[in-house]
């Protein structure tokens, strides 16, 4: 964990975590548990009555800062008001970029409409808030980002519409800002979650009786967290087999020298 305190050592105050989509699900227990480990919060939601209720019992349980932000990252000003407090706030060391939304249905059931409203939230919200605060993480080589994606960026065969198409950039992303925040002492950590038992699915008007079982969110965050501890650059909190995305991802890396040769392979000509 970041700024983890030592038995013998002066005490250094635990970074603030700025948290997007803090009013429920995946985001509130993400808030609990940072509250637990004695973390200041900034809890970020569109909700600002529910935001507030939040903050104040996470003071009262954990005896922590908690301060509700409320903000729709689909709107600019909205937006700009979440970059301008990561970019400007020392105190802030750690963003989980949780919020996101799932659409009603296939990608010929999504009007445009719902389109835009999908990417602005699960990929331009995310990258923009990333980068509002990588630039700072980077000059003092501290610091971490958590994205929140979803397994289904993995098999975007599923009958999801874009929003795999959204969690597979989230994973990209992701990968491309361990290759060059790593180094400079940024941990980016991606987080894959399968089905998780939250309002999401009630707010995209799905059918809940026809998903799969779901991941209690509590056991999910706590695996999340633990992945977070051991600077695992990919968690999957639902995958039995490591050595199966240990595979996968090797068999990537490998692929892409091949990818670089300067000629058409043999197969086209």
């Amino acid at each position: 964990m970041i700024a983890a305190n030592r038995p013998g050592t002066k005490l250094m105050p635990s970074p603030t975590v700025l948290i997007t989509g803090a009013s429920a699900g995946i985001g509130a227990t993400y808030a609990d548990r940072f509250a637990r480990r004695g973390h200041p919060l900034v809890l970020v939601a569109r909700d600002a009555a529910r935001l507030a209720a939040q903050a104040a019992t996470l003071r009262a349980a954990h005896g922590i800062q908690a301060e509700p932000l409320p903000a729709d990252l689909t709107d600019p000003a909205g937006l700009a008001a979440v970059e301008a407090r990561l970019a400007g706030d020392p105190q802030i060391g750690i963003l989980v970029n949780n919020a996101g939304a799932v659409g009603a249905g296939g990608f010929l059931g999504t009007g445009a409409a719902q389109i835009e409203a999908l990417i602005a939230l699960n990929v331009t919200a995310l990258t923009r808030l990333a980068a509002a605060v990588a630039p700072r993480f980077a000059e003092t080589g501290t610091g971490a980002i958590v994205n929140v994606g979803s397994i289904v960026g993995l098999v975007p065969e599923r009958p999801f519409g874009i929003y795999g198409a959204t969690k597979a950039y989230v994973l990209a992303l992701s990968q491309t800002l361990q290759a060059e925040l790593g180094p400079r002492g940024v941990y980016v950590q991606a987080m894959l979650p399968p089905a998780t038992a939250t309002e999401i699915w009630q707010r995209a008007g799905r059918d809940t009786s026809r998903l799969p079982p779901m991941m209690a969110v509590d056991a999910l965050v706590d695996a999340a967290l633990l992945g977070f501890d051991r600077r695992e650059p990919v968690t999957i909190p639902s995958l039995p087999d490591w050595s199966q995305w240990e595979a996968h991802d090797a068999a990537r890396k490998a692929m892409g020298a091949n990818l670089l040769q300067p000629q058409v392979s043999a197969r086209y000509r």
